[in-house]
């Protein structure tokens, strides 16, 4: 949550995943999954009625989390070649972390897609979905709001392609010559969320 006189920005927490729960519900209620990843995404799941199948899954859900290993995606690309839809949380390929990056859910559920031959559905940016909920979320229009965040490829390209406008930080995965390989460009570039105040203040006055 970011607070300021000038701007007051709050999501409820797990919001991705909040995003994938929603669709199900919508898509599938009361559906079985198979899911790969923390306590967020499972409690959002469980929220909506989507109960855990480890056996027989309507779907198998990737997201992100120390779950993840040999024994569990060996597990998914079964159930997905015996019928189970392939669901993910989100289609960033990679995070940032302390010592460099760490692959993310695209990167994820690749070897997945890979044995079974099957696409999988990514509920999560850039799809516009997340960004529909979102704004229901808030009851405000694209107009009104601002999406920011440190990747080009999912980030910029779902606001832009919601109407909303765009901050690129730089305290990610891009820098300023990320911005060379894109045909789109940002609203704007800042070195990170906490330029975001100030920003706000100087175009307000």
């Amino acid at each position: 949550m970011i607070v300021d006189k000038n701007i007051n920005c709050e999501l409820p927490k797990n919001f991705p995943l909040n995003t994938t729960a929603a669709f199900l519900k919508e898509q599938a209620a009361g559906c079985s999954a198979f899911v790969i990843g923390e306590a967020g995404l499972l409690n959002a799941l469980y929220d909506v009625g989507i109960t855990m199948n480890d056996v027989n899954p309507d779907y198998v859900i990737v997201g992100e989390g120390r779950s993840y290993s040999l024994d569990t995606l060996t597990q998914a690309t079964n159930l997905v070649l015996k019928g189970a839809k392939l669901i993910g949380a989100n289609s960033d390929v990679s995070g940032p972390i302390e010592n460099g990056i760490a692959p993310a859910c695209r990167a994820l559920i690749a070897p997945i897609e890979m044995a079974t031959g099957t696409k999988a559905y990514f509920c999560g940016k850039p799809n516009p979905l997340m960004m529909r909920t979102g704004l229901n979320m808030l009851g405000c229009h694209s107009e009104e709001a601002v999406m920011v965040g440190d990747r080009m490829d999912t980030d910029v390209i779902s606001g832009m392609e919601s109407g909303m406008s765009t901050v690129l930080v730089l305290s990610g995965c891009s820098t300023k010559d990320t911005l060379k390989m894109y045909a789109y460009r940002p609203t704007m570039v800042l070195n990170g969320v906490g330029d975001i105040p100030a920003r706000a203040k100087s175009k307000a006055e």
